[in-house]
């Protein structure tokens, strides 16, 4: 079977270099894209601001403690989307197999590219030199045969980094790899690794399938793969949309049943809007909750009928509610989605977008 060449290209620091690239007075400086009052959220940060520990999905009110000379500056959506498509025009001229997973961020499959370049990471440099030139932006480039090193490779020496992991060197560059930077392994995952004994991947590589099963469930299977540098999973050009939902950043944090209620039935209308819009029927119904100190939670419930109406999602996500304990714990944010539909065919990317209400975190 021939080896396949997937790259992972993920753009560095996007929003916030776009606005550095359009705006020369706010080149070498720290700047965050998002807004600086009191709810406000930082949607990126350039490099400059990383420097002092600004993180996107960080509070401003951090951000700017971690950095008092930092600016910031309202989100284009509009332009970043259109600098995307031009991105994309450029991956287009290697292969058609290209699976977006963000504005900014894709997975290309050149096993078989269009100009029969014989190495994925001469096409890397090539798409790395035309994002440069025709767009002044920085992509970092990893180059791998399968998804999950090519992800890791791209992370590997970010800003403007080019890395290959070749198959002969995969089992050694894992062994070596902190256990967080795993793909699919966030913080509470990595806590319980950690009381396993696990921090590197040759730490991870020393469990049985049945001992990682048995803690981390069908995950176990997957982090059982990586180990052992095995990733099947092709890179899927058109994705099936296997969701749709919506979330609201509220204008203060909330404990109140009444107002968390009546923010919920905004939420489950405006949900209800979208799914009309793509005729979208699923039968599984998630809640998200992000707390006022950041921490979020998810509740999800799969019924027999179709989820498409507000008289059928309203009571299920009132019902959902009751599991969150908030009267101590105040509310910043509700999210609400709908998944598991039953017709497979509708070919498009999944979407989770953020309500344009008010006091949504672009405001």
């Amino acid at each position: 079977m021939k080896q396949r060449k997937i790259l992972h290209i993920d753009m560095d620091a996007f929003y916030a270099s776009v606005e550095q690239r359009d705006n020369p007075e706010l080149r070498g400086k720290p700047i965050a894209v998002g807004h600086a009052e009191q709810r406000g959220v930082v949607a990126a940060a350039s490099y400059e601001a990383r420097k002092f520990g600004v993180r996107s999905a960080m509070s401003s009110q951090k951000a700017k403690r971690l950095c008092p000379e930092l600016i910031f500056v309202p989100g284009r959506m509009d332009i970043y989307k259109e600098v995307s498509r031009q991105i994309h025009e450029i991956f287009h001229q290697y292969t058609d197999i290209i699976e977006p997973i963000s504005l900014d961020e894709a997975f290309l499959d050149v096993t078989a590219n269009k100009p029969g370049i014989e190495l994925a990471v001469d096409i890397g440099k090539e798409i790395k030199q035309k994002i440069r030139q025709q767009l002044h932006l920085v992509a970092s480039v990893g180059v791998s045969y399968n998804k999950f090193l090519a992800k890791i490779a791209s992370d590997y020496r970010k800003p403007d980094g080019l890395c290959t992991i070749h198959p002969d060197q995969a089992l050694e560059f894992i062994a070596k790899l902190p256990i967080e930077s795993f793909w699919g392994v966030g913080p509470v995952t990595a806590k319980r690794m950690h009381e396993l004994g696990i921090y590197k991947g040759a730490h991870l590589r020393e469990y049985s399938l049945s001992g990682l099963t048995y803690e981390f469930g069908k995950m176990g299977k997957v982090y059982y793969d990586f180990a052992r540098g095995i990733d099947e999973r092709p890179v899927e050009a058109v994705r099936i949309r296997k969701s749709i939902g919506c979330e609201q950043t509220l204008e203060k944090d909330i404990n109140r049943s009444s107002s968390v209620i009546i923010e919920l039935y905004h939420v489950a209308t405006e949900l209800v809007r979208r799914l009309d819009g793509k005729n979208f029927h699923g039968n599984t119904l998630t809640l998200k909750i992000k707390f006022g100190d950041f921490t979020q939670i998810t509740r999800s419930q799969t019924v027999s009928y179709e989820l498409d109406k507000l008289d059928t999602i309203l009571p299920l996500a009132k019902k959902l509610l009751k599991e969150v304990e908030y009267e101590s714990h105040p509310i910043r944010l509700i999210g609400l989605s709908v998944s598991n539909p039953r017709d497979e065919q509708e070919k498009r990317q999944d979407n989770w977008e953020q309500l344009s209400f008010e006091f949504s975190e672009w405001k």
